[in-house]
């Protein structure tokens, strides 16, 4: 179904699709799920970020986790994980182009571990897309990675929401995406959320919603 540029453990996974289908949708989202997760888990949110025109697809990780170690260890103890991720999302988005979507028609988006994956994604190909979901999630690697990105996101809509007191994902980290992906020219919307669990609530789709609904709005 993909044409793959690295053959890691993630490359000939399911890709599971919802919505409408893509030779027939304005837009598409890609969303990626978290550690012990499934693709068929993350599509959940298809059903609470509902567009007609928009197709969902989710990858699915090998063995239920994208890499093994929290995303603040050294990147290479978590290869070839991180890049064959990676390289899933950059053959979806290659699918969705190939079928006549535009980058600035797609979001991508994810939980945890996939929203990881996602943030991470967006910040090494830097381009505008349709939007980026940042659910309880941030940038990998360990603290004081370099951020030495190219290109620019030129206006890409962001949302990056996630508790003070995440277990898994700091502050700090959550703080550094924002200003990151700032600095990459996207329009960055982040809200911490008091004493939230590492979950997804309501207001957090709200938000997620009106990026969809704006990516459309003018189709």
């Amino acid at each position: 179904m993909t044409t793959t540029q690295a053959n890691g453990p993630h490359q000939g996974q399911p890709i599971l699709q919802q919505g409408k289908p893509l030779n027939e949708a304005k837009a598409a989202m890609i969303l990626v799920h978290g550690r012990g997760a499934t693709a068929q888990s993350i599509l959940e949110l298809a059903g609470v970020l509902p567009h007609p025109q928009m197709a969902y697809l989710a990858p699915q990780a090998a063995g239920n986790t994208w890499y093994p170690y929290s995303f603040l260890a050294p990147i290479p103890q978590n290869e070839p994980g991180i890049s064959s991720g990676l390289q899933a999302i950059a053959d979806l988005v290659a699918l969705i182009e190939a079928a006549g979507i535009l980058a600035e028609k797609i979001i991508i988006g994810g939980f945890s571990q996939g929203a990881c994956l996602a943030s991470e994604f967006v910040a090494r190909n830097a381009k505008r897309y349709g939007g980026l979901l940042i659910f309880s999630g941030g940038l990998i690697g360990p603290p004081d990675t370099p951020r030495n990105y190219e290109g620019s996101l030129d206006g890409t809509p962001v949302f990056i929401g996630c508790s003070d007191v995440d277990f898994h994902i700091p502050l700090e980290r959550v703080e550094e995406t924002a200003v990151t992906l700032t600095q990459l020219g996207a329009s960055v919307n982040k809200k911490i959320y008091p004493n939230m669990g590492h979950t997804i609530i309501q207001d957090e789709i709200e938000q997620a919603q009106q990026i969809v609904n704006n990516l459309l709005a003018t189709d």
